[in-house]
Protein backbone atom coordinates (compact mmCIF):
# COMPACT_ATOMS: atom_id res chain seq x y z
CA UNK A 1 0.00 0.00 0.00
CA UNK A 2 1.68 3.24 -1.28
CA UNK A 3 1.76 6.33 1.18
CA UNK A 4 -0.89 8.15 -0.49
CA UNK A 5 -3.44 4.99 0.35
CA UNK A 6 -2.83 4.95 3.86
CA UNK A 7 -3.64 9.07 3.89
CA UNK A 8 -6.35 8.77 2.15
CA UNK A 9 -7.53 5.78 3.90
CA UNK A 10 -7.02 7.54 7.44
CA UNK A 11 -8.47 10.71 6.20
CA UNK A 12 -11.59 8.84 5.46
CA UNK A 13 -12.11 6.79 8.62
CA UNK A 14 -11.53 10.15 10.02
CA UNK A 15 -14.47 11.86 8.24
CA UNK A 16 -16.75 9.15 8.09
CA UNK A 17 -16.25 9.29 12.12
CA UNK A 18 -16.93 12.72 12.19
CA UNK A 19 -20.09 12.83 9.94
CA UNK A 20 -21.50 9.77 11.80
CA UNK A 21 -21.30 11.53 15.07
CA UNK A 22 -22.11 15.12 13.42
CA UNK A 23 -25.21 14.15 11.60
CA UNK A 24 -26.08 11.12 14.35
CA UNK A 25 -26.58 8.98 10.53
CA UNK A 26 -27.16 5.83 12.68
CA UNK A 27 -29.08 7.17 15.12
CA UNK A 28 -27.40 6.61 17.81
CA UNK A 29 -29.45 9.25 20.00
CA UNK A 30 -26.45 10.82 20.89
CA UNK A 31 -26.12 14.10 23.28
CA UNK A 32 -26.39 17.14 22.01
CA UNK A 33 -23.25 18.28 23.27
CA UNK A 34 -21.09 15.75 21.56
CA UNK A 35 -22.18 17.20 18.04
CA UNK A 36 -21.24 20.83 19.20
CA UNK A 37 -18.07 19.71 20.34
CA UNK A 38 -17.57 17.46 17.20
CA UNK A 39 -18.50 20.44 14.54
CA UNK A 40 -15.60 22.55 14.59
CA UNK A 41 -13.15 19.04 14.73
CA UNK A 42 -11.90 19.93 11.15
CA UNK A 43 -10.93 23.05 11.78
CA UNK A 44 -9.32 21.90 15.25
CA UNK A 45 -7.23 19.16 13.39
CA UNK A 46 -6.49 21.33 10.49
CA UNK A 47 -4.90 24.04 12.85
CA UNK A 48 -2.99 21.23 14.40
CA UNK A 49 -1.87 19.75 11.25
CA UNK A 50 -0.10 23.27 10.60
CA UNK A 51 1.54 23.84 14.04
CA UNK A 52 2.78 20.42 13.68
CA UNK A 53 4.11 21.06 10.41
CA UNK A 54 5.61 24.32 11.04
CA UNK A 55 7.59 22.92 14.16
CA UNK A 56 8.76 19.80 11.86
CA UNK A 57 10.12 22.06 9.37
CA UNK A 58 11.47 24.79 11.89
CA UNK A 59 13.39 22.18 14.10
CA UNK A 60 15.18 20.35 10.63
CA UNK A 61 15.88 23.82 9.37
CA UNK A 62 17.69 24.40 12.94
CA UNK A 63 19.36 20.68 12.55
CA UNK A 64 19.96 21.19 9.10
CA UNK A 65 23.79 19.61 8.89
CA UNK A 66 26.31 21.21 7.20
CA UNK A 67 28.67 19.73 4.46
CA UNK A 68 31.91 21.20 4.91
CA UNK A 69 33.52 18.78 3.05
CA UNK A 70 31.18 18.63 0.08
CA UNK A 71 31.16 23.19 0.33
CA UNK A 72 34.86 23.02 -0.15
CA UNK A 73 35.10 20.11 -3.13
CA UNK A 74 32.24 22.52 -5.13
CA UNK A 75 34.64 25.73 -3.81
CA UNK A 76 37.59 23.74 -5.42
CA UNK A 77 35.20 22.81 -8.64
CA UNK A 78 34.58 26.66 -9.32
CA UNK A 79 37.79 27.54 -8.90
CA UNK A 80 39.15 25.22 -11.65
CA UNK A 81 35.75 25.95 -13.88
CA UNK A 82 36.83 29.60 -13.90
CA UNK A 83 40.83 28.55 -14.93
CA UNK A 84 39.48 26.61 -17.75
CA UNK A 85 37.31 29.30 -18.89
CA UNK A 86 39.77 31.84 -18.18
CA UNK A 87 42.07 29.65 -20.60
CA UNK A 88 39.82 29.12 -23.15
CA UNK A 89 39.62 32.74 -23.61
CA UNK A 90 36.86 33.82 -21.50
CA UNK A 91 36.61 37.23 -19.84
CA UNK A 92 35.15 37.89 -16.68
Amino acid sequence: MTKLLEWLLGVSVVVAAWALVSFDLLDLKLPHSYREVAWPMPLYLLVSFGCYSLATVGYRVATFNDCDQASRELQEQIREAKEDLRKKGLKM
